[in-house]
């Protein structure tokens, strides 16, 4: 007998591109991540890093007409999400498995149909255990109450909620078939800090109480260090250092990128004139650097990083890629 598989997920070497007429954007380029049940991990980087590419292309949600995998492989539970016929893609895995909370509530529900009807929708689409027109219901108001909205709401449209609220029904719509696996592309962008931390407290609770994993996509380090076990930093579609939440918040060595992420940061502590921001620009994901993605902004640029892209160096759970560390940086 097999045993089963220690990850939930498993993404290996993944490159996602953009294929038009006109030219190929290289949005992921040999990413490799694993999650075990129950887990969270964070991906965290600018706008354009391809957080969210890599999300799409775990969902197989990409442009059909320009989105393109040419290598890598998304094993959940050993199983190839990448090879799978598209009709088990959609009844088994998408919405039932694995769900998503996309970034922006106002287009993510229908402005025509009650919130209630659409939580029900996942549900009768994944009716496994044959639940009565009854049962639904009553499933959808569980829902509504375990993310903290009346069930008396479920007749209500979108509009008549308030931003917060809309994004605790899309949270709801995601949980409705209790999935393994919770990828939420930054769920909190378009909150005020007050419903920003309701939300992330709610999200940390409802994990409790399912058991399911998160991947959490961000751009903001105080999210991962709310809700995360593990970080990922991810840089021109590569994810450049990776990590416990511990291994990545200390002080030690860092890649230069984390390291202007969090010098990018207010601290409360001190009094300091002005932020540092990391100098300069994202490259150009149809034309990216020969060598280090990085090189082009990087203040401690060397000859090397120019013309070679640095291996990954390993320090238990600690994992940089940068020509600063050797294979086993101390």
């Amino acid at each position: 007998m097999n045993a089963a598989p220690e990850n939930l997920l498993e993404v290996k070497d993944l490159e996602v591109i953009y294929q038009t007429e006109e030219e190929t954007v290289r949005a992921v380029n040999g990413v490799s991540f694993s999650l075990k049940k129950g887990e969270a991990i964070g991906i965290v980087g600018e706008t354009g890093a391809g957080k969210t590419t890599t999300a799409l292309a775990i969902l197989r949600l990409l442009p059909e007409t320009i989105g393109r995998v040419p290598r890598g492989s998304v094993l959940m539970e050993g199983r190839d999400l990448l090879t799978l016929p598209e009709l088990e893609m959609r009844n088994v895995y998408r919405g039932e498995r694995i769900a998503m909370i996309f970034q922006d509530p106002m287009t993510s529900l229908n402005p025509v149909l009650r919130v209630g009807e659409q939580i029900a929708e996942a549900l009768i689409f994944h009716n496994v255990s044959r639940r009565s027109k009854a049962e639904i219901e009553r499933r959808v108001e569980e829902t509504l109450r375990l993310v903290g909205i009346p069930p008396s709401r479920k007749n209500d449209y979108p509009h008549q909620f308030s931003g917060g609220m809309k994004q605790r029904v899309v949270i709801a719509m995601a949980l409705a078939c209790e999935p393994d696996l919770l990828i939420a592309d930054e769920p909190t962008t378009a909150l005020d800090v007050t419903i920003q931390a309701q939300v992330l407290a709610m999200i940390n609770e409802l994990r409790e109480k399912l058991g399911t994993a998160l991947l959490m996509i961000t751009h903001d380090l105080g999210i991962i260090a709310q809700v995360c076990d593990k970080v990922a930093v991810m840089y021109a579609g590569e994810l450049i250092e990776q990590g416990t939440v511990e291994d990545i918040f200390s002080k030690g060595r860092h890649h230069p990128y984390t390291e202007g992420l969090f010098g990018s940061i207010p601290n409360l502590k001190e009094e300091t004139a002005r932020l540092s921001p990391i100098e300069g620009l994202m490259p150009d994901p149809t034309d990216l650097p020969e060598g280090c993605k990085f090189s082009p902004r990087c203040p401690r640029c060397m000859d090397v990083c120019r013309r070679t892209p640095p291996a990954i160096g390993v320090k238990g759970t600690h994992s940089i890629a940068c020509h600063l560390f050797g294979p086993n940086f101390s």
